[in-house]
């Protein structure tokens, strides 16, 4: 059966979606793509993104009136900025809202920032430093209501420099693992108190086959880029892109730090080459909030945000959505 889908925001390209319900209403934390003349290559260099804005919607996503709140954070404003600021993320606490974004250095290195606003629409101010100890892309900050921790996943293969990291030190020859051997994790870091800083050590996120051994680097259902996580009837979900597969897929597991055991796929191909999401609750019902490129005529690098509805069976599986539909 087709599934039902809109386009939230057809005024600009918008990609990577956050999605949190904060006081009652949804709000969209994207990355904001621009036209650019640089060649496709897969370090990313076409995706130049240099600020953020935030989306909310009035009501139902579905239907409800998209509302822009402007530019809440530029390239600019970042005292260590290099260039491409890509997805980001936004967590609340104790009325506070930070939006954790990564962001490359004048060296060429990504890291992340954060930024604190007071209220879900910014403006966010950002901390004068880098978070120490960060790299790659891609978070995804998670408030686990069975300890009250905030736990953030990242990581992202080749232009998101995952490959440049073992045991959480930098390499001077990249490792990316290829073929019959385990595929390269994704990871997860429990947040300080102050939101501000880790709190530990980064640890792999290990997703599992059914007899227990890791997915292997060939396998087109392993983890790329794009983590997130949900909670459903108690068990923790942690969905991803797969990269160059251009597949939306999900593990589940018995806390946050897993192993999460592989369960199939969420969204299939879509029109542009990557697949970038988040899944929410809302008014009782799921949405897989997503992008793809149909807008721009099949441009990789100008995305634009789309959200449908998703279902659940009686197991706890996330129903396959076709993602050409």
């Amino acid at each position: 059966m087709k599934t039902e889908k809109r386009y939230l925001f057809p005024a600009d390209y918008m990609a990577d979606p956050s999605v949190h319900v904060f006081n009652g209403k949804i709000y969209i934390y994207p990355s904001h793509d621009w036209e650019c003349e640089n060649v496709e290559n897969d370090n990313g260099d076409q995706y130049v993104m240099k600020d953020y804005h935030v989306l909310s919607i009035d009501g139902d996503p579905m239907t409800g009136t998209v509302t822009d709140h402007g530019k809440v954070l530029g390239l600019e404003d970042i005292a260590w900025a290099g260039r491409q600021l890509w997805d980001c993320d936004v967590a609340e606490k104790d009325g506070k809202y930070y939006m954790y974004f990564p962001m490359k250095d004048r060296n060429d290195v990504f890291h992340w920032g954060c930024a604190i606003a007071d209220r879900p629409e910014g403006p966010f101010i950002p901390q004068p430093d880098p978070m120490r100890g960060s790299y790659s892309i891609d978070m995804c900050v998670f408030h686990d209501d069975a300890d009250g921790e905030y736990y953030v996943y990242f990581g992202g293969l080749w232009g998101g420099q995952l490959q440049r990291y073992k045991d959480n030190i930098h390499l001077e020859t990249p490792y990316l693992p290829e073929g019959d051997v385990p595929a390269l994790p994704s990871r997860v870091v429990r947040l300080s108190k102050d939101m501000l800083q880790y709190d530990e050590e980064p640890k792999p996120i290990v997703i599992i086959d059914e007899n227990g051994k890791p997915l292997k680097a060939n396998d087109p259902h392993r983890f790329f880029e794009a983590s997130w996580m949900h909670k459903y009837n108690g068990k923790y979900y942690f969905s991803y892109s797969t990269g160059d597969s251009h597949l939306l897929c999900y593990a589940t597991g018995d806390n946050p730090y897993g192993p999460f055991t592989y369960q199939g796929v969420i969204l299939t191909p879509v029109v542009g080459w990557t697949t970038h999401h988040c899944i929410i609750e809302y008014q009782g019902k799921w949405y897989l909030f997503h992008h793809d490129s149909v807008p721009s005529g099949g441009k990789s690098w100008l995305r634009s945000l789309k959200v449908c509805e998703i279902q659940y069976d009686e197991n706890g599986k996330i129903q396959t959505i076709d993602g050409m539909d």
